[in-house]
């Protein structure tokens, strides 16, 4: 990780957004680059795999949201650093388990062979277990990049909860029992909230917590929190909208992964239990509510609200 511990300015105060998301993005994989083993190193082949499973691909929309939170906040770049890195491996992690024959037996990610696809099943459970090992350890250096020791424990705490049985890994379990279920809106936005939502919350909580104030009983910080969390909300729901709408949309070429899986496995979805047009007008409507939650941070908050639109807007 890099040494250096200046807080970041708010992006609308420094430049473009479309010059802050490519900083940011080069800024992660850099960093990506530099935590995960050299692909030589003993055993190379599982090291092959993990850096196969995590670089060169991704729209990096977790640490995007991390270093978007942090800098609201004035939080150092460093510690940002370890939060986006340790979130974006438990995603990669989480996709590399997804894709397998046991789960959604997918061939395609990313525009390239699944990890198991190319370097066998086996291994490949072992690049997603060694991919979540490694998020914690690297997180746990954030106290050493400016980020306060309690805000640290607590950044492991999120990161935890969000990845564990009543977040991700419990809304994939949830996910797996509901294939040919007709699931309400109620039930299918409680799945969501776990299996997408809950590791975006994560990315945003964790960003804010790097900043200097954080762990302050002040007013300022606390509202902060608070406007940071239901934002949170809104976007991981929004994305999830977004992706099954896409699914019905997009193509193979576009996505990057095989289209159309979730009426081919008969998977409850936002498309299927609003249609093409309602779940279009769902992802408007938490767009603007993501947009209000962070209105009162004001020019602070203006990546985020660009992340907002552009998780909205995007067509992968």
């Amino acid at each position: 990780m890099s040494h250096a511990t200046t807080a970041a300015a708010p992006a609308a105060n420094s430049m473009s957004f479309e010059r802050w998301l490519a900083s940011r993005g080069q800024r992660t994989e850099q960093a990506l680059e530099r935590v995960l083993p050299a692909a030589a190193t003993h055993p190379a082949r599982l090291h092959e795999a993990m850096r196969y499973a995590v670089l060169g691909g991704g729209k990096r929309v977790r640490p995007l949201l991390v270093h978007a939170a942090g800098e609201a906040g004035g939080a150092p770049a460093a510690a940002l650093d370890c939060a986006a890195c340790a979130v974006e491996l438990v995603h990669a992690y989480s996709l590399v388990h997804d894709d397998l024959p046991c789960m959604d037996d997918d061939v395609l990610r990313r525009g390239r062979p699944t990890v198991h696809v190319r370097y066998g099943e086996a291994l490949a459970m072992l690049v997603g277990d060694a991919l979540q090992a490694l998020a914690f350890e690297v997180l746990a250096a954030a106290a050493a990049h400016g980020a306060a020791a309690a805000a640290t424990t607590a950044m492991v705490v999120e990161l935890a909860h969000a990845a564990g049985s009543i977040g991700m890994a419990g809304g994939q379990a949830i996910d797996l029992a509901s294939v040919g279920a007709a699931l309400g809106r109620e039930a299918l936005e409680d799945m969501h909230r776990r299996k997408t939502g809950a590791l975006l919350r994560a990315s945003v909580r964790m960003g804010a917590l790097c900043a200097p104030d954080a762990g302050a009983a002040a007013e300022a910080p606390a509202r902060r929190m608070q406007a940071l969390d239901h934002y949170a909300e809104a976007v991981g729901l929004a994305f999830q909208v977004i992706d099954d709408i896409l699914d019905v949309e997009g193509d193979a070429a576009t996505l990057g992964k095989t289209a159309g899986k979730d009426a081919r496995h008969n998977k409850p979805t936002y498309v299927s239990a609003l249609g093409l047009d309602g779940a279009r007008r769902l992802a408007g409507q938490l767009r603007e509510q993501a947009h209000a939650a962070i209105a009162p941070l004001g020019e602070a908050a203006h990546s985020l609200a660009c992340l907002a639109d552009l998780i909205v807007a995007r067509k992968s």
